[in-house]
Formats: structure tokens, sequence, C-alpha cells
């Protein structure tokens, strides 16, 4: 059976507290439903908190990193893909996961929302900026999920993934 794949995408060095903390219930929560986790990979930020999270909960996680080597990959990370494509690797984030979770935003974030909407991906933002927010939304009505807790995104993916 094919397994669903959930992407975590958020800021790394510059992430905030709270969406470290939503990260990590994200993570744990993902690993609950017995989804796969992927992130950016990095031991840093959103993506090395949702990692914990998903470990915590006895999840499969998989992180793909911009750079050629593993020396900064989350110790949470189950699988490791090396790319030495930078920001180009956050297309491959995005078109390899069945829904794109925002946790917090940033300029990579961002990147990812977008390539995301171009490849008619679903995306739950869970963040504080209502500009984020507007901005996407006027992107893709469609595409586009508001959440302000990890619960209620969980049910968000539910039911996008119930109506694929």
């Amino acid at each position: 059976m094919k397994k669903i794949i959930i992407g975590v995408m958020g800021a790394g060095a510059g992430a905030s507290e709270i969406d470290q903390q939503n990260a990590y219930k994200l993570g744990e929560m993902i690993a609950q439903q017995g989804w796969v986790l992927l992130t950016g990979g990095r031991n840093v930020g959103v993506m090395d908190a949702a990692s914990k999270g998903a470990k915590a909960a006895n999840g499969l996680t998989i992180g793909i990193l911009p750079t050629d080597d593993s020396s900064n990959v989350s110790d949470a990370v189950d699988i490791a893909i090396v790319t030495d494509m930078g920001n180009a690797r956050n297309n491959i984030n995005v078109l390899s996961s069945n829904v794109i979770i925002a946790c917090g935003m940033g300029a990579g974030t961002a990147s990812e929302i977008a390539l995301a909407i171009k490849a008619n991906k679903k995306v739950i933002l869970l963040n504080d900026s209502e500009e984020s927010k507007i901005f996407f939304s006027s992107l893709s009505r469609d595409n586009i999920f508001i959440a302000h807790l990890p619960e209620e995104v969980i049910k968000i993916v539910k039911g996008i993934l119930s109506d694929r």
C-alpha cells in the first residue's frame, strides 16, 4: 500500500518558538496517523522539531537536504536525501508530498507554497501572518486552507485525503 507523505515546511534557524512547538506537535500527530513526514531535513527550526515529534511517536521521517553532505541532518531523520540543489530542492519537497503544511513563514516557506500552488497541491497554512494568509489565498482559493492549531491541521488533512 502506498504511504501518505505529509510535508511540513517552515523556517530553519529563524523559526519562532511557537512555530517549533507547533511543528513538534504536527510531527507527532502525523506519525500517529501512520503517515510519513517529509521536511527539509536539517537539524534546526521547524524541520528538526517536526522530525523529533514524528520520531517521538515512532513515525518514519524523510529529510530532503539542500547541500551535498548530511552533516547538518536532524538526528530524527530516518531517510536523508542529499541533493546539492540548494533552494531548488524545495520543488522536490512539494512534489513528493501529498499535502503540504506551512508552519510559520519565511522566504523558503513562501517559495514552497508558491511551488505547491503551481503544482495544484493542497497547502495548509499554520501561521500568524495575516498578510501571507490573504496573499496565498488570493492565488488559490481551492488549494489553500487556514488552521490555527495542529489539531485543526490534522482534521483538514484527513478531509483532503478523503476527497481524493
